[in-house]
């Protein structure tokens, strides 16, 4: 989506654009965007959206039809009215820490244990991560969180760039993700943590693995056969 520049870009925190369509006098989209839509287990961002001495509120954002919405807790803006964008960068980037170590924690459980992820869901004060595994022992997914934290002090760089669908096809690992990804989608984002991970990934992440600083394990559940649930934070 050539509007969302956050895909580019994560750490733009303000920025300018337009509105380009309004519906319910509440439904905003811009021409462009680096308001986080909610979406892969990632929560929208929230924010301000600004013009002419007047602040709206963003309370959601959500993907529909391909375009970006944002809602805003009040009416006013109008198609054609040049707006400045203004994300809550606390909790923007607490979610980017914790979706870097969600990445480093799923290629800990698969190449330790080949436990695959099932499902997961970022928040700001702790995050879940569900995942196959036989047996569940705690003592050995703190040794998981202990090796990922390993992973996070090497201080490596995360890199982003973008491939054409039939060669990231081809890239281990990435199927399983890519896959599932609608065929019109030709072009796919990739997220690499260099020696750890390499998959297909539209979410916000930090530059570098030290800014995650520590992962703590909160709890782990047992969700019924073969469905494990871990929940952890970053400190």
């Amino acid at each position: 989506m050539e509007s969302a520049l956050y895909l580019t870009d994560s750490y733009v925190k303000e920025f300018e654009a337009a509105v380009e369509s309004v519906k319910d006098d509440k439904y905003i989209v811009l021409n462009s965007t680096y308001f986080y839509p909610n979406g892969g287990g990632q929560p929208f961002d929230t924010g301000v959206i600004s013009t002419n001495g007047q602040d709206y509120p963003v309370v959601f954002v959500g993907k529909f039809e391909g375009k970006i919405s944002h809602e805003v807790g009040k009416g006013g803006l109008q198609v054609g009215d040049k707006v400045f964008g203004r994300i809550d960068w606390d909790r923007r980037y607490r979610l980017m820490r914790m979706h870097t170590a969600a990445h480093i924690i799923d290629a800990i459980l698969y190449n330790e244990a080949k436990a695959l992820c099932t499902g997961n869901q970022l928040g700001t004060d702790k995050s879940r991560i569900d995942f196959s595994l036989d047996v569940l022992d705690r003592d050995k997914i703190q040794q998981y969180i202990d090796m990922a934290n390993e992973w996070v002090q090497k201080a490596i760089d995360v890199k982003i760039y973008f491939l054409p669908r039939e060669e990231a096809l081809k890239i281990p690992g990435v199927v399983k993700l890519a896959a599932v990804m609608p065929p019109e989608v030709k072009e796919l984002r990739i997220v690499e943590i260099p020696g750890i991970d390499l998959q297909a990934d539209g979410g916000t992440q930090v530059k570098n693995t030290s800014e995650i600083d520590k992962i703590s394990l909160v709890s782990v559940e047992n969700k019924g056969k073969n469905n494990r649930r871990m929940y952890y934070t970053v400190d």
